[in-house]
């Protein structure tokens, strides 16, 4: 089985390099810098105690891939590049191919659905980081990250075992699951932290509960099930070790990260937003999570560094 990796950042090139490490037959695809610099140098995973470099085949696109029925994409764009990410994709894939999407969010998985019969869903927990091109890091030891597997929207069948198989033997740590998608929304209510780190910086502040208690509320009217704090903790366990790389500390999540490259665009529509969405849908009000969908995304886009605003701030801006 080849591992397609479309979106070979930080989550898709960590996920990506420690397959290949572990003899997994893997082709990357990525975007101009990055792409050049692993045709170039190879890519790079750094890891809190190793360093490894791999001369992988890498694409730009699917176009430049010839697939085949032993093929499985591992989707790992952001957010709001998946759309195009899929239109590309269903133009030079076979029809059936499996798509896992190893994505924040829980609108990826429908958008692929639209698209392709055969969709899993990856609830992520993996600290990397990406920040230069052709280098990927990945900060938990001597686990990698978790990635439990289940088909979108329930269900199991024997490619989930697969490729279960395939991360646990790569220094990751997964499990089929059946109901994968209330493990996805609980990583959901996770990730609307998101946006503050990427406003504030890595503080405490009484935001990163405003934000969770809008999610639920939501959920709730919705009828969404969603896994608790305390099944969280549990799975986690002390599998997720953050460790420094090569002397320096993680800065920040994926967000973070969107606004240190400078790139213009972030997934916030798709974290803080899901929650807007699914609020006015069912008649709950969600300001904080709107207010933060707002700010970030302005910021973002005249590609305003992270962390220079404060709680106050925001909250001044909320509407009540």
């Amino acid at each position: 089985m080849r591992y397609i990796i479309y979106g070979a950042g930080g989550i898709g090139g960590v996920v990506g390099g420690r397959l290949a490490q572990h003899g997994h037959d893997v082709e990357l695809i990525a975007r101009g810098p990055h792409a050049a610099a692993i045709r170039e140098h190879g890519l790079r995973v750094d890891l809190p105690d190793s360093s490894h470099v791999f001369h992988l085949p890498v694409a730009e696109a699917p176009a430049e891939i010839t697939f085949t029925t032993d093929d499985v994409v591992l989707l790992a764009v952001k957010s709001q590049d998946t759309s195009a990410a899929l239109d590309a994709l269903a133009l030079a894939a076979p029809p059936d191919i499996p798509v896992v999407c190893l994505q924040n969010g829980v609108a990826n998985e429908r958008m692929a659905l639209r698209r392709f019969p055969n969709v899993y869903a990856v609830p992520v927990l993996c600290p990397t980081g990406h920040l230069e091109p052709g280098v990927v890091i990945g900060y938990s030891t001597p686990t990698t990250g978790i990635f439990d597997i289940g088909r979108f929207p329930s269900g199991s069948d024997d490619l989930c075992a697969t490729v279960a198989a395939a991360f646990s033997s790569s220094a990751m740590v997964s499990v089929v699951r059946d109901d994968v998608m209330r493990w996805k929304y609980a990583k959901l209510l996770n990730n609307l932290g998101n946006a503050i780190e990427a406003l504030c910086g890595p503080m405490e502040n009484s935001l990163d509960g405003m934000v969770r208690a809008e999610g639920e509320a939501v959920f709730r009217a919705a009828g969404i099930d969603f896994a608790s704090q305390a099944e969280d903790r549990e799975r986690r366990g002390d599998l997720i070790r953050i460790r420094p790389v090569r002397g320096k500390r993680r800065g920040g999540g994926s967000t973070w990260q969107s606004f240190t490259r400078g790139i213009g665009r972030i997934e916030t529509d798709y974290l803080n937003g899901e929650v807007v969405q699914l609020g006015r849908l069912h008649d709950v009000p969600t300001p904080v999570n709107e207010a933060l969908q707002r700010i970030a995304t302005r910021l973002a886009a005249f590609h305003i560094p992270p962390g220079g605003m404060t709680e106050q701030e925001i909250l001044a801006q909320v509407r009540r």
